[in-house]
């Protein structure tokens, strides 16, 4: 259960249990909300850091415009709740959750007079898939749901919605035994996880799917595909299909939540060695030098407590 002491909604700290809606919001019913996931991180300096805040907030209100939504507070105000939050709590390394959805009002489809709350939640949230996931990798397996048709999902935003297509993929792949899913999209290519980017490795070149595909245009995979770069491997932005994942030498998932975490199996096939690869662990050394403190790259990437 997600313990905390405090919450920031629409302005203002609140107790945490006192941060409530009415149980006729619209997007109780919809689904019309968009959120963020944010890790501030306990650097070796003994400082805290949020990992590209206003990348994170950008997206937000990015989100909330596709879904022609009206955020009523600027970025600046939306960054400021999320290290107000960490300061209330008393939180040095935690997981930030910023949600904008539709409140009570009425519930009639094309309604526009129910009010755009804001609430931000933030909570300590170690190893997202398990803690051995991050060391020795997870098994995956291909799911039976597919990503959204291009015109059909706006991939590009965070809409709560959305998300009962990666709920229902996690439950199916879970009670298998698995530890994540991979969906491939419309057309047979691999797309994502349920909540994350992919990579995989063939030939000594890093692949994954291309931004004109329905996928999230995920914070962490852009940090990743520029860290790479810097440490010279060579980055395909392109369409591939699962055979090739069958095939690849090495194979990790990126995100907020899972960070880098190695694909070590795919529908009970090994992925290369079953081990994680040398370019997956040169990257999470890569990606947790910057949040954890080891370098002093990449600053630009870090709003300080």
């Amino acid at each position: 259960m997600i313990k905390s002491e405090f919450a920031w909604m629409n302005g203002k700290l609140l107790p945490f249990a006192q941060a409530t809606t009415h149980v006729s919001a619209f997007t109780l019913h919809y689904g019309v909300a968009v959120f963020e996931g944010i890790r501030c991180y306990k650097r070796n300096d003994g400082r805290s850091a949020v990992f590209r805040l206003r990348e994170h907030v950008d997206r937000l209100v990015t989100s909330a415009k596709i879904c022609d939504m009206a955020v009523p507070y600027s970025c600046a105000q939306i960054e400021a709740a999320c290290l107000d939050i960490l300061r209330a709590n008393k939180l040095e390394e935690a997981y930030i959750r910023p949600l904008a959805y539709l409140g009570p009002g009425t519930l009639g489809l094309g309604s526009r007079d129910n009010p755009v709350e804001l609430i931000v939640i933030a909570f300590p949230w170690g190893a997202y898939l398990g803690a051995e996931a991050l060391n020795k990798g997870i098994r995956a397996h291909l799911s039976t749901f597919v990503r959204g048709h291009l015109n059909h999902t706006m991939s590009k935003a965070k809409i709560s919605g959305q998300y009962v297509n990666s709920v229902l993929a996690k439950r199916e792949v879970v009670s298998m035994g698995y530890d994540e899913a991979i969906m491939l999209d419309a057309a047979g290519a691999v797309a994502e996880g349920t909540g994350e980017n992919i990579f995989m490795v063939h030939r000594g070149r890093l692949y994954t799917p291309p931004l004109s595909m329905p996928i999230l245009d995920g914070i962490t995979r852009d940090a990743v595909i520029t860290l790479a770069r810097e440490n010279g491997i060579e980055v395909v932005e392109q369409a591939f299909t699962r055979d090739m994942l069958y095939a690849a030498s090495e194979v990790f998932f990126t995100g907020t939540a899972c960070e880098v975490t190695p694909v070590r199996e795919i529908d009970k096939i090994s992925i290369g060695s079953g081990e994680p690869g040398p370019i997956t662990r040169k990257l999470q050394a890569a990606f947790t030098a910057v949040v954890k403190g080891a370098t002093q790259a990449h600053l630009e990437w870090l709003a300080f407590l």
